[in-house]
């Protein structure tokens, strides 16, 4: 077992997003990305993978598949891998957004199962 605290990745820095890496086990990783009023997570996509993300901290918008949704502490959302996203903190204050980011078994490994 390991046993991490949040707070310990919630770092904001002025020049760019953070991201800090919580756990990394085989083909999954928990992290939180860390943004400052006006920072961006470019789009992009996941292939194979499913990402979860939960507004850990602050509001924000969220953009998947050229759709735009507010993103506000303490809601969560789902993307599947083959959906482009990005992420805008548009507020005045500071972001956190924790995230899990898993990947799908190969075909042939869903096959044994």
């Amino acid at each position: 077992m390991e046993k991490k605290t949040l707070a310990e990745a919630v770092q904001y820095q002025e020049e760019r997003f953070t991201k800090k890496i919580i756990f990394q086990k085989g083909d999954s990783v928990v992290f939180v990305l860390n943004f400052m009023p006006g920072q961006k997570l470019p789009v992009h996509k996941h292939p194979g993978a499913d990402v979860y993300i939960l507004a850990l901290h602050g509001d924000g918008t969220i953009h998947v598949n050229e759709e735009e949704f507010s993103f506000i502490q303490g809601e969560t959302i789902y993307i599947a891998g083959d959906e482009s996203f990005a992420y805008t903190n548009n507020s005045s204050s500071p972001s956190s957004l924790h995230v899990v980011l898993s990947k799908l078994p190969s075909a042939d490994y869903a096959k044994e199962i």
